[in-house]
């Protein structure tokens, strides 16, 4: 391979990143479900399921963007291309993705569809995706009727249950997207029959403008265009986009209608003049020509029509290439070639000292999905509300109803999503993790994304950080602080020098208002200990935590206090490699120490009231509720909540504290003059290894326990991680009996028996990825301090005593082995279902769900979810790093 394929991609993302070329201009932001969104929602009970579903998304214009198969669009969603299918006996043209809502499915809203992200790099210079299509009729009805006939005490019903894929009759459909500039591309599309016998195929690209005309005036001019020219190729015009052509191969039939509601479907205009929305699936589907024109229009279909013998493979190219000229698609592949030879390169690069190629292609795998789950986002709140002038105005229950108080939120950017199908909105604290390992891919993308969230347009002007659509007012674990210092870590890593100030400055200032925002909200009593709130962990509680249920007082929430105390450190952190530089951030500094100490000594002590979240008969960390009479009640839940405080910890350097000399004069002060402070933090008077210091909520004999109980394999820890609630809860669940109402909380180690927070995700048992990734970073900061002989029994009650960094370890690969082949060539994520297809290779096509079973690893919610489970890119990682180090280590 030359230097040049070995450098290329990484070229492409320098020149993004100093604004010389907009590699970044297409990309994978085509979402894959617009319909069921809050965007889109116009309804007077705000039921965004209903408002607009699935089966009317084929022939209703959207008002916020698009959505597609296997899709590209500008960075401003103005112009989209995408894959439509059609087997001959399906109702409907596959244009999109089809799931059950939250309504439908016996855990919520679920995909049922069987696709995978096979590749991307960062610039989207190259993009692979692979959608496995029935030959037999799509089972739509079935799956509906089977989700809502299952309880939440049974699986879910998916696609492959059905039959669809028996007998491997099924096409393979590949598509792939090559750039030769930042505005013109090569599409791929490779269809294959892995079915016995002949099959019948239509494959329908798809190229269309959103519509941007339906909804208030302007000029006749103004309308985007496209139409067929002598040549065969698709001239389109933009007002904005400016001019493209579309080339192809072949002699497909050229289809074109309007993306525009049918009115006369809907009942809204009889006399509508159509084409409309759906007149691609009218003429395919229903044999309508009159549903669609030959000459032009503002959404294309180039019909083409296959049959396939078994084991055939037909291939289609296409060229969207900025300009008015026509230019060839490339027959031969060489670009295609190429920009894969690139790819390569790239991860071979990013990958080294990775050895085995299991790891390698789970590295791969997950980065792709991350970079395929960029999707343009657009909401202007105030807008939405209002409604537009050419449209009915919305009702008036909506001026009391969602996202009332976030008027000033006008979003219109490219975010990373949780997953395209199932959260194809952004999450406050998912896209924290998100940015980790992105940073290892793309680090100004990374920044960018953490910057975002902070600006006018999305944070509120009392600093609160939107949370999600479904309700920008609810409050998620503040993590932007850590991620924002990881991100800068990693890019410094990679850049050398001070690293990117600038970026670190510039979120510390937004997040000094957001910090701000935290204690006058949450913390509604003066005394350091937070309460209410969503928090990120759904069901994790007895009840509700943001609505206590009547009878019951404020819940002082173990978790939330503990993110409050991590926040505290995660701004102290920053404040400190700012003063390295400048020190007026020497106070800001002290000041967040002092926070922390503040919120150490409610967590023993609440208001000098005798009540403390930590219980010494348990020895584990617990939420306590107000009660009549003025006591408090542990709720005697052991779950991920009593392990948060683990996450506060910091070990600062000698040489940090001799660099900043007030902020040590102050740091001594308070613990000097604050003894009853001084008590709480960690071993301040014992430096650690090379006199580190340790600031942590946890002293020794506090961590042991909480690592006693964690990593005890009946209680937290499982075979592929720590569970999110302990184990012991199965044979001795926790219940609460109050004013009338009874609760109970069991061990549930997978899909959620409970519809509480719609049912979708379950934090009663299974294993999340971005919490074991704070564990396992955790475990490393302790380790820094105590160094090698600091030893804890793992697991607890077999006999074997380790190092904090060596628990650390073992806990990754438990991590990885989620997605890794066992000795039996099987992956647990996969849990029993065989792979879909007998094709070689079949089961090498991974998914990466939102989290997992606690006893099995098995996959479970979300199956896109990269997403945080990209985190697994950073284990990796990691893993490698040490690795090299310890080589290293040995050859000295």
């Amino acid at each position: 391979m030359s230097e040049l394929d070995a450098w290329a991609e990484r070229r492409r993302i320098a020149e993004q990143a100093r604004g010389e070329r907009a590699w970044s201009l297409w990309g994978p932001y085509l979402a894959e479900r617009q319909w069921g969104t809050v965007r889109e929602d116009y309804s007077r009970d705000g039921n965004a399921w209903r408002s607009l579903t699935h089966e009317e998304a084929r022939s209703r214009a959207y008002r916020w963007g698009e959505d597609g198969l296997a899709g590209i669009c500008d960075e401003r969603g103005q112009m989209c291309l995408s894959l439509a299918l059609w087997n001959g006996r399906d109702h409907i043209l596959k244009e999109r993705l089809f799931g059950l809502t939250n309504e439908e499915g016996n855990h919520g809203e679920d995909v049922k569809e069987v696709y995978h992200y096979l590749d991307a790099t960062p610039s989207h210079a190259y993009l692979k995706f692979l959608y496995r299509y029935p030959q037999a009729a799509y089972p739509y009805d079935e799956l509906v009727r089977e989700g809502l006939r299952r309880g939440r005490d049974q699986p879910e019903y998916e696609i492959e249950d059905t039959g669809a894929f028996a007998e491997d009759r099924f096409f393979d459909v590949t598509v792939e997207y090559a750039k030769e500039e930042i505005d013109d591309i090569h599409a791929v599309i490779t269809a294959t029959n892995r079915g016995p016998e002949a099959a019948d195929l239509r494959l329908v690209p798809q190229l269309w403008f959103r519509n941007i005309w339906s909804w208030r005036e302007g000029p006749a001019e103004s309308r985007p265009k496209m139409a067929v020219q002598p040549d065969g190729s698709i001239a389109c015009e933009h007002p904005r986009l400016g001019r493209y052509r579309l080339s192809h191969d072949g002699d497909p039939e050229v289809l074109f209608c309007e993306n525009d509601t049918n009115l006369r479907l809907h009942g809204w205009q009889p006399d509508a003049a159509g084409p409309f929305k759906d007149g691609l699936h009218a003429a395919i589907v229903g044999g309508d020509e009159s549903a669609v024109r030959r000459d032009g229009g503002t959404k294309l279909g180039l019909h083409y029509a296959f049959r396939l013998e078994p084991g055939e493979t037909r291939r289609v190219n296409l060229r969207l290439s900025a300009g008015s000229r026509p230019r060839p698609v490339d027959h031969e592949g060489a670009i295609l070639l190429r920009r894969i030879a690139e790819a390569d390169a790239f991860y071979d690069a990013l990958q080294d000292g990775i050895a085995d190629s299991d790891s390698r292609a789970i590295f791969r795998q997950a980065a792709a999905g991350l970079i395929w789950s960029k999707q343009l986002y657009c909401y202007d709140v105030r807008l939405w509300l209002k409604g537009d002038p050419l449209q009915p105005a919305p009702p008036r229950e909506r001026d009391g109803g969602r996202n009332i108080h976030w008027r000033h939120f006008a979003g219109s950017d490219v975010l990373s999503m949780p997953d395209k199908w199932e959260y194809p909105w952004f999450a406050a604290w998912d896209l924290a993790f998100h940015c980790l390992p992105l940073a290892l891919l793309d680090p100004d993308f990374a920044k960018k994304q953490l910057l975002l969230l902070t600006r006018e347009w999305y944070m509120h002007p009392n600093g609160q950080l939107p949370a999600y659509e479904w309700e920008f007012g609810d409050a998620n674990p503040p993590v932007h602080a850590w991620a924002t210092y990881r991100v800068f870590e990693i890019d410094r890593d990679r850049r050398g020098g001070r690293g990117d100030l600038a970026f670190l400055e510039g979120v510390f200032h937004k997040l000094l208002i957001n910090f701000t925002w935290w204690v006058n909200r949450k913390d509604a009593d003066g005394r350091n200990v937070f309460q209410g709130g969503f928090l990120g962990l759904d069901n994790v509680g007895v009840f509700d935590r943001s609505r206590p249920p009547p009878g019951f007082g404020r819940i002082h929430q173990a978790d939330g206090t503990a993110w409050m105390a991590m926040y505290s450190l995660n701004m102290m952190r920053i404040a400190l490699e700012l003063a390295l530089h400048n020190d007026v951030y020497e106070s800001t500094a002290s000041k967040f120490f002092e926070h922390f100490l503040l919120i150490a000594e409610a967590m023993t002590d609440m208001g000098g009231e005798g009540f403390g979240l930590w219980d010494e008969e348990d020895e584990f960390y617990y939420d306590e509720v107000d009660i009549p009479g003025g006591g408090m009640l542990p709720l005697r839940v052991r779950s991920v909540v009593g392990l948060v405080p683990l996450f506060a910890v910091e070990v600062i350097e000698p040489s940090v504290l001799q660099r900043l000399p007030d902020f040590a004069r102050r740091l001594n002060w308070l613990l000097e003059n604050r003894p009853h402070l001084a008590c709480l933090v960690s071993r301040w008077d014992e430096g650690g290894v090379g006199d580190r210091k340790l600031l942590s909520l946890l002293r020794g004999h506090r961590m042991k326990a909480l690592l006693r109980r964690m990593l005890d394999e009946a209680e937290f820890l499982s075979d592929h991680g720590v569970r999110s609630l302990s184990k012991a809860h199965l044979e001795r669940p926790y219940s609460l009996n109050g004013f009338g109402d009874a609760f109970t909380v069991r061990y549930d180690p997978a899909d959620s028996t409970s519809n509480m927070f719609g049912g979708n995700s379950n934090w009663r048992g299974p294993v999340w990825m971005p919490v074991n990734y704070l564990v396992v970073e955790a475990l490393r900061r302790f380790h820094s301090y105590y160094g090698d002989d600091f030893l804890v029994e793992y697991p607890t009650g077999s006999g074997t005593f380790l190092t904090l960094n060596a628990i650390a370890d073992a806990l990754t690969d438990r991590l990885i082995s989620l997605f890794a082949k066992g000795e039996d060539g099987k992956r647990p994520a996969f849990g029993d279902r065989p792979p879909i297809a007998s094709a070689p290779g079949a089961e090498d096509a991974l998914l990466f769900h939102e989290f997992f079973d606690g006893d099995t690893g098995r996959g479970l919610g979300a199956s896109h979810q990269t997403g945080w489970t990209a985190l697994i890119l950073n284990l990796l990682h990691q893993k490698a790093q040490r690795t090299e180090v310890e080589k290293g280590e040995t050859a000295a």
